[in-house]
């Protein structure tokens, strides 16, 4: 399980600035900062959006940014330059939060260079409220009864007595071992509220299965997004499918991913919108 929430793309302005420096071409910058409003999709300079005999009023929370058809094509040049002259997209910064179990943030941890997080603290707040189902990504876990005969074989065995019967022999599967554990972390979560001592503390720290879901926000650009992604996206965990699918949708994603252009209908419509203007002030 892998969810993002609160995510901003920011500096286009300065991104698109910078590039243009190594030749002086800042004459030739044709991007602005726009607005759209999610309606009839029309962007346009004047803080309105205007569509036919109807107009939309938009507020600051549609403002974004066009990247105009001279700008765009530079940009397209130098990303598939390479990533010594495509440093532009090193500028262009992402905030967002993530929430995903800890074994996936061990793989996320690689990408160290031009990435910064923060995250809600194992250490400090694990006693804070009690585990549940709820706080550990376990899609992927078996009932063992749902196996074949032949393959139980796999699920460790115990003995317990009930009121009334003795049980030997019963078959703990993938799902009962996680409930379980869950079980002891909130019992020794109990003890270690009840008396504050350290050892129940650490019960709960190595006990702690990689499942658990850590909430990060965290900073990071198009860049690291685009070595992400070339590297992640034929990944067999479903967690970095989830992000490669959220990054496709991100502002001018075919910087990132690298796709044609043609395979993106938004990006389509947007360039087909500045070739149309364009060739209006050719005329």
């Amino acid at each position: 399980m892998l969810k993002i929430d609160q995510f901003e793309v920011m500096g286009w302005e300065h991104a698109i600035r910078g590039m243009r420096n190594p030749k002086n071409s800042w004459e030739k910058s044709d991007s602005y900062p726009a607005v759209d409003c999610e309606k009839c999709g029309k962007i346009e300079r004047e803080g309105s959006c205007t569509f036919q005999s109807r107009t939309c009023i938009v507020t600051h929370e549609y403002d974004c940014y066009e990247i105009g058809p001279n700008d765009y094509k530079l940009m397209t040049a130098l990303r598939n330059a390479g990533t010594d002259h495509r440093k532009f997209m090193r500028m262009i910064t992402v905030y967002l939060d993530i929430t995903a179990p800890l074994y996936w943030w061990k793989e996320f941890d690689t990408y160290k260079v031009g990435t910064v997080a923060n995250s809600c603290s194992t250490m400090h707040k694990i006693a804070d409220k009690e585990f549940t189902l709820k706080d550990f990504s376990c899609e992927q876990l078996d009932d063992i009864w749902a196996y074949e005969p032949e393959a139980r074989s796999m699920a460790p065995t115990i003995e317990f007595e009930t009121h009334t019967d003795k049980i030997t022999n019963y078959l703990l599967g993938p799902q009962d071992i996680l409930y379980l554990t869950i079980k002891m972390l909130n019992r020794c979560r109990d003890l270690y509220i009840q008396t504050k001592e350290k050892k129940y503390w650490w019960q709960m720290i190595q006990l702690l299965p990689s499942t658990y879901n850590q909430k990060r926000t965290v900073m990071l650009n198009y860049e690291v997004l685009a070595n992400m992604y070339k590297s992640r996206r034929h990944h067999k965990l479903d967690e970095w499918h989830t992000l490669c699918d959220w990054i496709e949708k991100l502002p001018y994603s075919e910087l990132i991913t690298g796709a044609s252009l043609e395979d993106i209908p938004i990006c389509k419509e947007i360039m087909n919108e500045a070739k149309r203007r364009a060739k209006e002030e050719e005329k």
